[in-house]
């Protein structure tokens, strides 16, 4: 399964892969290949988000492998065109890229980096990977210059050979109205933010993307919308309420942020985001999850055992996201059985499949 075969529109599970150890990925990506997942996704948390996917690629055939996310700043858009380029071709054109910018703390305590207005620099970075891809791939001279980066050095030495495929998709993590736009402007896909429900997908999120295609001329049918609320599943429903409550305490701790609190206040709950704010400056970080009541738990979440699944899933998502997370965890990596996935790729999306144009 290449890109070529997004051209069927259907919904994509994406689990994601465990990361503390590469000798146990390949395992891990095959497993999530036969089970019939649509994709792997890595994390950079404390580990390297390409690695696992460089291994993945040559441990597997048919699954996509996409970065959910990597941080952009801290790496060159240079380096980031290599190693893209290289896992396209290990993996027969199946890489997605998905960049995020951090926020500025991690950006200057963790790695460093001077920090700059995200959105501008973010979307340079973007378009200086595809000058460098074209560069490569059609033997465009390389000739870009930014406020934040410039490229205008290439010599046959320093070009690899072309993939045989496909650019690689771009996606980027999105969740103000800035990046929003920017997603729909200038990338193939959007990875959203797990606190977000439908209605603010609907009425909030799409409004934004759709001003950003707008500038370009994009159309939905090659932007892939990925995310934008959590699933709690299992077998039974003991496994399935176990998960609900990681979920409960997950909508809380996103909810105690004021930047999430936009997504409370388009339901009316800017009270209880205050609420978990005091809650969280006076150290009360085990009693905040009980103040998140269950319909509210609902609208962020599909909740449902497996052979109720497909059901929960189109109605929390269906028409509104492509591709969900089959868990917002490297951690917890529900094993939803092969006939549920398939049931759920039956469910209808706007997205037919990336563009191929260089």
């Amino acid at each position: 399964m290449g890109v070529d075969d997004c051209e069927v529109p259907k919904m994509k599970v994406l689990q994601t892969l465990p990361q503390n150890d590469l000798n146990a990925v390949p395992a891990a990506a095959k497993a999530a290949e036969d089970s019939g997942f649509h994709m792997v996704c890595t994390m950079e948390n404390r580990h390297d988000p390409f690695l696992a996917l460089g291994v993945s690629a040559v441990a597997t055939e048919k699954i996509m492998l996409g970065t959910a996310i990597a941080i952009a700043f801290p790496r060159s858009p240079m380096v980031v065109a290599n190693a893209c380029w290289d896992l396209q071709v290990a993996s027969g054109g199946r890489f997605v890229l998905g960049l995020g910018p951090q926020i500025r703390p991690h950006n200057e305590k963790r790695f460093s980096v001077p920090w700059s207005p995200p959105v501008p620099r973010l979307r340079e970075y973007v378009n200086a990977l595809r000058a460098i891809w074209r560069c490569w791939e059609t033997g465009e001279k390389l000739d870009f210059r930014g406020e934040h980066y410039t490229f205008t050095l290439m010599i046959p030495n320093f070009v690899p050979p072309s993939t045989g495929q496909a650019p690689v998709p771009i996606t980027i993590a999105a969740v103000g109205d800035h990046s929003l736009r920017l997603s729909g402007e200038a990338c193939d896909g959007v990875r959203l933010h797990p606190f977000c429900t439908r209605s603010y997908l609907e009425d909030v999120v799409m409004k934004r993307i759709e001003e950003g295609m707008a500038k370009t001329g994009r159309t939905r049918e090659t932007f892939e919308i990925t995310g934008g609320g959590f699933l709690a599943t299992g077998e039974t429903d003991e496994e399935v309420d176990k998960i609900a409550e990681w979920v409960r305490y997950r909508i809380a701790f996103y909810g105690s942020t004021p930047s999430y609190w936009p997504v409370f206040e388009h339901h009316g709950h800017g009270d209880l985001g205050r609420k978990l704010n005091k809650m969280t400056k006076e150290g009360k970080w085990d009693q905040i999850a009980a103040e998140i009541p269950d319909d509210v738990l609902h609208d962020f979440a599909a909740i449902a055992r497996y052979d109720q699944l497909q059901t929960a899933v189109e109605k929390r998502f269906g028409g509104a996201a492509d591709a969900i997370y089959a868990s917002t965890s490297q951690d917890i990596r529900p094993a939803i059985p092969a006939e549920v996935l398939q049931d759920m790729a039956r469910i209808p999306t706007a997205f037919q499949g990336f563009s191929k144009h260089w």
